[in-house]
């Protein structure tokens, strides 16, 4: 379940800053970089803004799964009819229209998955890394097999490299495609194969599991971990807005640059794998505290430009730390905290902050970020982005610290012993 998840949006998203701005005569759609923006920006805001009512239906209403299975194959669908538009109003209206559908599936597995484990907070990690390496394999895929002929071994990631096709762009938007029909066979998948997970009885909350998964803002932990995971989602969504482009001024080959940011995933894999035992030893505080410092010991690397190219590939490797620590782990926080007629509601408040006011935010930040760094012709120059690492290292090391501070597992009571709900 969690491979093909992230498998769907990992087949086209990495390209669609590529091919949504590349001119039309090169075979891209030919968008301005605002309209790019706000294609990639809205849809998925729209759809973290909305995934609570999903929760609700899944808590109140309908099985996850079936939930699951109708959401994907009408993602699908509307993916591969996305994939033959050429307009911007028609990317924005569809590209809306399966945001809507599938950001609510990603909580919603989270709250499944963990609903048929014995021991959420030990088992998770394992179950998550799949979508980390469902990531990888179509990243990898999907180039070798429609972007590339001739492959040779090359020493880095994915090892093997070939000559572009001479339409390569054009076959860029064929991912959306690739991913509808992906998307489709997922939902299937879900519909028919997938555990029974009922909504919960009535008898076990009354009224609308959403207002319950409200209540849950009374409780000063799951407060401060939004508050900080808003924070750090916007620092975590500035990586991809400008790694890019950074690695190309530091130095490093453009044909290097996908390689040599999915050395992050590689550690995501490794350190998911440990993050049960993490969570065992130090708790949700002290994990948690530091995956928001690896997140400024990464960007406080990439602030010091006067280091060889070789230096910021390497720090890639701090994204498994930043994400698994904070993030993998606070999805499992919210799960131990949420009474459980309310646990895909409570999912999908969090999905709300990191996936919706997140990002938002985060084009904010980015443009405030970039207004406060030197530039030439409106672009970052290398000395621009040390200022801007800087600065976003800065905020993610108040975060660690405050986190470290304030933070009190409420999931654990006087003696030290789950709560369960």
């Amino acid at each position: 379940m969690m491979f093909l998840e992230y498998a769907v949006k990992g087949l086209w998203f990495p390209l669609a800053s590529v091919f949504l701005t590349a001119s039309v005569a090169d075979g891209g759609l030919g968008f301005t970089e605002t309209e790019k923006g706000r294609i990639i920006a809205i849809p998925f805001a729209v759809g973290a803004i909305l995934s609570p009512f999903v929760g609700q239906l899944c808590d109140r209403y309908f099985s996850a799964q079936r939930t699951l299975g109708v959401l994907l194959i009408l993602t699908g669908i509307l993916m591969s009819i996305t994939a033959q538009q050429t307009t911007f109003l028609a990317w924005l209206i569809l590209g809306t229209a399966f945001a809507i559908l599938y950001v609510p599936t990603v909580s919603v597995t989270n709250s499944l998955a963990m609903s048929h484990l014995k021991n959420p907070k030990a088992e998770f990690p394992g179950v998550r890394v799949w979508g980390t390496i469902g990531w990888i394999a179509v990243a990898w895929l999907f180039p070798m097999i429609w972007l590339q002929h001739d492959l040779k071994p090359q020493w880095m990631p994915p090892f093997l490299k070939g000559i572009e096709q001479a339409d390569v762009t054009a076959r860029m938007i064929d991912s959306v495609l690739v991913a509808g029909v992906l998307a489709v066979v997922y939902g299937v998948f879900c519909f028919f194969l997938l555990p029974n997970t009922p909504p919960a009885e009535k008898s076990e909350g009354q009224g609308l599991a959403l207002k319950q998964a409200l209540g849950l803002f009374r409780k000063p932990s799951f407060v401060l971990v939004l508050v900080i995971s808003l924070l750090i989602a916007m620092v975590h969504t500035i990586y991809f807005f400008q790694m890019g482009s950074f690695l190309v001024a530091a130095g490093l080959d453009r044909a290097d640059v996908m390689p040599a940011m999915s050395l992050g995933q590689f550690s995501e894999i490794a350190v998911m794998g440990m993050l049960g035992g993490f969570l065992k030893r130090f708790g949700f505080r002290w994990t948690m505290a530091f995956g928001a410092l690896c997140y400024a010991l990464r960007y406080l690397v990439f602030s010091q430009t006067d280091l060889p190219v070789w230096a910021h590939v390497s720090a890639q490797l701090l994204h498994g730390f930043c994400f698994a620590c904070f993030f993998a782990a606070a999805f499992i926080y919210v799960d131990r905290i949420a009474p459980k007629a309310v646990k895909h509601s409570a999912q999908t408040l969090y999905t709300l902050v990191m996936f919706g006011l997140g990002p938002i935010l985060a084009s904010r930040l980015n443009s405030w970020l970039a207004t406060r760094s030197d530039t030439v012709e409106g672009k970052l120059t290398l000395a621009g982005y040390g200022t801007y690492w800087q600065i976003a290292g800065w905020v993610a090391l108040g975060c660690a610290i405050v986190f470290a501070i304030f933070f009190r597992d409420e999931t654990e009571d006087e003696t030290g012993a789950l709560a369960r709900k």
